[in-house]
């Protein structure tokens, strides 16, 4: 089932404003030089990072994510309402039994190189789906077989009837059950996809690809669209101008100069220091658009000592007090909550068992009798450091100095986002370019329950998320959250799953907030969700 949210928490209209000033357009000259004809019109973008990893399955990487959104589509998605709705399904039918799945595809439906789209492609792509996400594995291990009926029906039979099928598939954020063709899709998910062909709203723009510097997309004129007005990322993705190029501007001045300006069209996160001054500015419109906010985490690797012991996690853990990294961070507490939840707090499922160290900033005795305990050697705590994402180089400065006040040594290596993207995947000693903690943030539709939270999964290293904790318990409560016939007794293991979590360390979350983004007023259509969507945007 899919739980009912308070979906006003956390949002609204944060303001408009700031005066013109004077453009730095160094950067967004040399990005935009050779791109496309002078009659196009182009919507450019400055996003949080730059992309690199351009397969969405093989991460969760946010940049990928919204790569996935332009390029691939869904079978069902979720509205602003969080409920599960039809997007390349037409109809689907379910057995009295509920064992067999018919879903029959919508007409028209067809791959950026022409091909249309079969349940063969659709069987290919939610199997290796299958295989990385943590809501995927569990409705996989529900799924006898899959397959098609025809060109354009996709069959599921089930095990055993499992009542989370379609809000599986509708899973809305990292990692997304995108479509691909079969051809592509039956790539190992350990590997990348070699080709980035999908049936989504938009086209890859292979040969204008420059990595760190410009990813471009051109609208797919033979995208079919739903009749249904779009709503978070279900009903009409109807794309309004002929090409969006993300460009990377990693200095925040440039860009704000650049936005106010109107060279660029949207900011996806500008840093909350200088909301004050886009607030101000008439021609900039300034809104958070993920009602559910942000969850920020720090995520130590069960498998790297001294880490592998879950009272040095617990003592990592408890030396951090979460308002001194909500007010490094972000400083203003309108855009911040402090919540020991695991689940995102105001849901139904939020809790605040085992989190009173990090919300009540009372843990560092507990944290020094826990190495103690463990006889922790001094052996450095090798913290990745992310130095070009504004909402992520704060928390591991301020982690780290919490970890040294209680008998930490700390190793803070500094980095760019993508190469931590890359070395987190590695299961390697810390000497051969492995780690053992970073931080990252997570939309709330990301983490609001067991299934989705990546973090909660105690799969180990043959299955599990970075960091890759051993904790069958875990499994075994996410399994019977799963199977869970009330909300009651969802609740009840949703508890129980956080405090094992807590128990054994496998990542703290570190607060709440929300990120407003800013676009410039002759932008139509922006749609609110949980990652940022380029259809039903026009230029006026």
């Amino acid at each position: 089932m899919t739980l009912p949210l308070d979906l006003k928490r956390m949002s609204g209209r944060i303001g408009t404003g700031l005066r013109r000033s004077a453009l730095s357009a160094a950067v967004l000259a040399a990005a935009t030089m050779a791109a496309a004809p002078l009659s196009a019109e182009t919507l450019t973008a400055v996003k949080h990072s730059a992309l690199r990893v351009l397969d969405p399955i093989m991460t969760t990487a946010y940049m990928s994510r919204n790569h996935g959104y332009m390029v691939f589509d869904t079978l069902f998605a979720l509205d602003e309402n969080m409920e599960a709705q039809p997007q390349m399904v037409d109809s689907w039918e379910v057995s009295d039994d509920g064992l067999t799945y018919r879903f029959t595809l919508r007409d028209g439906l067809m791959f950026h190189d022409g091909s249309p789209v079969t349940g063969e492609d659709v069987a290919a792509s939610i199997a290796r789906w299958g295989e990385r996400d943590g809501m995927g594995q569990v409705l996989m291990d529900f799924v006898e077989s899959m397959g098609q009926d025809g060109d354009n029906v996709f069959v599921m039979n089930m095990k055993e009837p499992f009542g989370l099928v379609i809000d599986s598939l509708a899973k809305p954020s990292s990692n997304v059950p995108f479509i691909m063709p079969k051809s592509i899709a039956e790539t190992p998910s350990t590997e990348p996809i070699p080709e980035q062909i999908g049936s989504g709203p938009f086209k890859w723009v292979d040969d204008e690809f420059e990595p760190g510097v410009k990813a471009v997309y051109e609208k797919f004129e033979d995208y079919v669209p739903r009749d249904e007005e779009p709503s978070w990322a279900a009903g009409g993705k109807v794309v309004k101008v002929d090409r969006v190029e993300w460009v990377v501007m990693p200095d925040d001045q440039t860009t704000l100069n650049s936005i106010t300006a109107g060279e660029i069209d949207y900011w996806e996160s500008p840093p909350s220091d200088l909301l004050p001054v886009l607030e101000a500015n008439p021609d900039v419109e300034v809104r958070n658009l993920n009602a559910l906010g942000y969850q920020t985490i720090i995520r130590p690797n069960a498998l790297n000592a001294p880490m592998d012991d879950p009272r040095i996690r617990k003592a990592a853990i408890a030396s951090i007090y979460q308002k001194d990294v909500l007010d490094a961070m972000i400083g203003n507490p309108d855009l911040y909550n402090i919540c020991g939840a695991m689940f995102i707090c105001d849901t139904p499922l939020a809790t605040d068992v085992g989190s009173e160290t990090l919300t009540e900033g009372n843990g560092q005795d507990l944290a020094r009798e826990l190495l103690e305990e463990a006889g922790y050697d001094g052996t450095p705590i090798m913290i990745m450091h992310p130095t070009d994402v504004g909402t992520l180089r704060t928390q591991p400065v301020v982690v780290a100095q919490a970890m040294r006040d209680v008998g930490f040594e700390v190793d803070l290596r500094a980095m760019d986002w993508q190469t931590l993207v890359g070395r987190r995947a590695s299961q390697e000693p810390v000497d051969e370019g492995g780690w053992h903690m970073f931080a990252t943030n997570w939309v709330g539709a990301d983490v609001f329950n067991p299934l989705v939270n990546n973090m909660v999964n105690g799969k180990g290293p043959d299955g599990g998320w970075f960091g890759w904790p051993e904790v069958p318990e875990l499994e075994e409560l996410r399994m019977a959250y799963a199977t869970a016939g009330s909300l009651e007794e969802q609740q009840e293991y949703a508890a129980k799953i956080q405090e094992v979590a807590y128990e054994e360390g496998v990542y703290a979350p570190i607060g709440e907030y929300i990120v407003p983004s800013a676009w410039t007023s002759n932008l139509d259509g922006v749609l609110d969700g949980p990652a940022p969507f380029f259809w039903n945007i026009s230029k006026n």
